[in-house]
């Protein structure tokens, strides 16, 4: 996660509470959707950023798992992200993501 980006959540985390933010990522490998959500809820593991050392703890999910698909419009969901879906290791993506949010994330519901 570059260090504007840091920046932005940390800002929205101070505006409006962690417990009010949730974070979405989209990379395509799950190494990459890791360190992002390990950025948001542990802080950044390169101390580079804004977040270095600010641990978080926000909810994060990426567009691929089924908390956010069945939160959003099917066919606005097929549309934007169903033909990479074909493409991504899903299943590996979604059990980086579980391992990050059950490791580090404080508003597991």
């Amino acid at each position: 996660m570059d260090l504007e980006n840091q920046n932005r959540v940390k800002n929205f985390t101070d505006q409006y509470g962690a417990e009010n933010i949730i974070v979405l990522v989209g990379a395509a490998e799950a190494e990459s959707a890791g360190l992002a959500a390990e950025t948001v809820t542990a802080g950044d593991p390169t101390f580079a950023g804004p977040l270095a050392g600010v641990q978080l703890g926000l909810r994060v999910f990426h567009a691929v798992e089924p908390e956010f698909k069945g939160a959003v419009d099917s066919a606005i969901y097929d549309e934007q992200i169903g033909m990479m879906e074909m493409v991504l290791d899903v299943d590996s993506i979604i059990e980086e993501m579980k391992s990050i949010r059950a490791d580090y994330c404080k508003f597991n519901d």
